[in-house]
């Protein structure tokens, strides 16, 4: 995998993160972050594994940018979810590249976080049902 475009100092949140590239790279994030914000606007933000990420009972996705594109990791099982509208991307096992010199697919990006949202809370809820019950018998 390419570095990512990184800057002297490690960054404590997501505007620093963003700050550190170029004007058109910055605006291409800005965008980025928004869909994910509005997709799962109870999300928590933060920095993890020195890149952008978002946590909601588990972790949603995570981003990078690089030299030439974006990188998207929605776990395994939200990329395997929407294969085949990823399929025009570059893609690696829970990762996608998005080029810098197209336009982000944001539609794509909001459903495979609402996706990702729906399994972490549906998991939570079944996770809490087992220790319910393991905790009756």
């Amino acid at each position: 995998m390419k570095t990512a475009i990184k800057s002297v100092n490690p960054v404590s949140d997501v505007s620093a993160y963003i700050s550190q590239f170029p004007a058109v790279v910055q605006d291409i994030l800005k965008e980025l972050r928004r869909t994910v914000q509005e997709a799962a606007p109870e999300a928590e933000e933060l920095i993890s594994y020195k890149m952008p990420a978002y946590k909601y009972y588990g972790m949603l996705v995570y981003f990078a940018a690089y030299k030439h594109h974006i990188g998207f990791y929605a776990t395994p099982t939200g990329h395997k979810e929407f294969e085949k509208d990823l399929a025009p991307f570059k893609q690696g096992k829970g990762s996608v590249k998005f080029p810098l010199d197209q336009p982000l697919p944001l539609s794509l990006i909001s459903k495979i976080v609402k996706f990702r949202a729906k399994e972490n809370l549906t998991n939570f809820q079944n996770k809490k049902k087992t220790l319910k019950l393991k905790k009756i018998t």
